[in-house]
């Protein structure tokens, strides 16, 4: 296996700097707020509604959906749970602008292209840290099961004026599960196609005021041959013949803990641990041994009336031991320690000012010799919203300086102009960066010490409509990308030397017709490798034009049986033809599958879900010589209360 597709690592901040760092901003005196009839810890302040969801990734500010001026997709736990949703890359497949490559079937690498963008231009936070390989630059996404995710936040389009590197493409935002006011519990157990097996089991609730939660999960699949068809191929796939089922295995924890003191301050902490065994193919190690996790704690509070402040720290470690055949071959580590500091001014009326800064340190290890193995980046951001009347302004930078590449400025600008009460236009501009990863600089015998960050601009111009019960929406976006790193064979090295753009017309639809509910998608796409030369003109690698999604689901109630609540549903989603490489001469073929689900909910507590996935047994590929899963079933036993 190359070192692009490795799992990788991190470790980070240890503790007396972070806690003094707490500890003062709980020192802080605070209160309260009230919003919109709801109560609200200090330091976040929303202009909650009672019909729609809060957002805060987007703005790094709490808001509604119906508020923010970017295109945001939210996943909630309800949707996860109806939808039967078993991993978090299946509960990506929805976002529209999004597609995912897959290197073999469950727990193997999987990447994420947003609006056309590199794999590791998306920015990945859980519960507010950034998280990925330093090393590689991308997340880990099998890492975390999707039973210990409360929702999730898909931010599309550019947001390196307000979070710095890698949000080029997007944000995608994980919850974990939180404290609940009351006690509350889960537990599920199921077995599937390939003699899956997993269980997961989770309770929350609060006492003495100290609220708390806590998850876990175990899964275990033979899984299928994730690489070729029992032929070596040379150049391309995996460059080995192993026709084997290549196996995985995770188990994983995340808690909560949060305390809301007599003034107000509150204080958050939230924790992720996961290990895993994963088996693939490959030449250089075809298995590997990873520890995933990811510690977060945060302090919030409001010393005045009008000042919000937000402290927060992270630490991250992605750890991963290779094998060939058993034997070991290689360790690689990476650490993050992140620490932030935001303030939210509510100085005038429908105003809110944001000033901040954001410092990160990465760290690599392992049996890899690396150059240099640290490094530091310090962020400082500002940004302002304000509304008049029907007008919505947004405007917002950043300055960022990192040890490796120096200083790189961004910005961003949106308005949103509401024309009726239930039809609203937006435009907006952004410019964004992604630092070089330490393999592009540094990797032994590939790295070049002298590349410079990728770099791009984005227009976009949106309509949001609600219609007969009907949410619409519409987001036509052009993203110009320089610089992008690519390999340069005149100096055997990584280079800025490609370019590419990219337009783009993302289309949703979702509400309720006759008791079915319906959310579909449509994204076209038009990503043009536009660096010169041979391949200009050609269509980005792995980058389908045209993707296509619709989800429906029907409660079925009691059905006269007197048996509990019964409920079916499906999902169908189609991708067009796309190119495995520059060149545009590996094709991969367009597909269409289709997904099956039914659910009884036998009594209040226990229930029974039943998924029948690419019910006509597609045979495709994500990505070249890579095998996708066929034809299978999962069943499983839940209990809620």
């Amino acid at each position: 296996m190359t070192f692009e597709n490795r799992l990788i690592t991190g470790r980070s901040l240890t503790g007396a700097a972070l806690v003094a760092a707490l500890m003062a901003a709980g020192a802080l005196p605070g209160q309260a707020q009230q919003i919109g009839g709801q109560q609200v810890a200090a330091g976040e302040r929303a202009a909650v509604s009672t019909s729609d969801e809060v957002i805060v990734t987007a703005s790094r500010i709490a808001e509604t959906a119906d508020e923010t001026l970017a295109p945001v997709s939210v996943i909630t736990r309800e949707e996860i749970e109806r939808r039967q949703i078993r991993s978090v890359p299946d509960a990506l497949r929805r976002v529209p602008g999004l597609t995912l490559t897959n290197n073999g079937g469950v727990g193997k690498a999987t990447s994420v292209f947003l609006r056309g963008a590199e794999s590791d231009h998306v920015l990945v936070l859980i519960n507010g840290v950034k998280v990925g390989s330093a090393t590689l630059g991308t997340f880990n996404f099998e890492s975390l099961s999707i039973d210990d995710v409360e929702r999730i936040e898909v931010v599309r389009g550019p947001r390196s004026h307000l979070y710095g590197s890698e949000a080029l493409g997007g944000i995608i935002q994980i919850f974990t599960r939180k404290p609940t006011e009351t006690t509350r519990a889960h537990a599920s157990v199921g077995y599937g196609s390939n003699d899956t097996m997993e269980g997961t089991a989770g309770f929350s609730g609060r006492a003495s005021g100290i609220g708390f939660s806590a998850s876990t999960n175990y899964i275990r699949t033979d899984g299928i041959n994730s690489c070729g068809n029992g032929t070596t191929v040379p150049g391309g796939g995996c460059f080995a013949n192993q026709p084997d089922k290549d196996g995985f295995e995770r188990s994983s924890v995340t808690g909560a803990l949060d305390y809301a003191f007599s003034n107000g301050i509150k204080m958050e902490a939230t924790g992720l641990y996961a290990t895993s065994e994963n088996e693939y193919d490959g030449s250089t190690s075809n298995e590997s041994e990873a520890v995933n996790y990811v510690l977060g704690l945060r302090a919030l509070a409001s010393p005045t009336d009008f000042w919000d402040v937000t402290v927060a720290a992270g630490h991250t470690v992605d750890d991963a031991d290779n094998f060939l055949d058993g034997t070991y071959e290689s360790t690689f580590e990476t650490e993050r320690n992140s620490l932030s500091l935001q303030n939210d001014l509510y100085l005038l009326e429908d105003q809110v000012t944001t000033l901040g800064a954001d410092f990160q340190r990465d760290l690599v290890g392992g049996s890899t010799d690396y150059v240099e193995d640290s490094r530091d980046n310090t962020g400082v951001f500002a940004q302002h919203r304000a509304e008049f009347g029907r007008h919505t302004v947004q405007l917002s930078g950043r300055v960022d300086e990192n040890e490796q590449f120096g200083g790189h400025l961004t910005g961003g600008a949106a308005y949103g102009y509401r024309i009726t009460d239930n039809l609203r236009a937006t435009a907006s501009y952004g410019t964004a960066f992604k630092a070089p990863s330490f393999n592009d600089l540094y990797y032994p015998g590939f790295g070049n010490e002298d590349l410079e960050p990728e770099r791009s601009e984005s227009a976009e111009i949106g309509l949001a409509a609600k219609v007969g019960g009907f949410e619409l929406g519409a987001n036509l976006f052009h993203t110009e990308i320089d610089d992008l790193i690519a390999y340069d064979s005149s100096i055997f090295a990584p280079a800025n030397v490609d370019k590419a753009r990219i337009t783009g017309l993302e289309l949703t639809a979702s509400g309720e017709v006759a008791g079915f509910l319906l959310s579909a998608g449509a994204t076209f796409l038009d990503p043009v490798n536009a660096s010169g030369g041979a391949n200009d003109g050609n269509q980005l690698p792995r980058r389908a034009e045209q993707v296509y999604t619709l989800s429906v689901d029907r409660a079925l109630g009691g059905l006269g049986l007197g048996l509990g609540e019964f409920a079916v549903g499906g999902d169908v989603h189609h991708e067009s033809e796309r190119y495995d490489n520059l060149a545009n001469t590996t094709k991969l073929d367009a597909y269409t599958t289709l997904d099956l689900r039914a659910s009884w909910e036998a009594t209040e507590n226990w229930g029974v879900d039943v998924k029948l996935s690419n019910l006509f047994d597609e045979d495709y590929k994500t990505a070249a010589y890579y095998n996708q899963q066929g034809r299978a079933f999962f069943l499983r036993l839940t209990y809620r209360r």
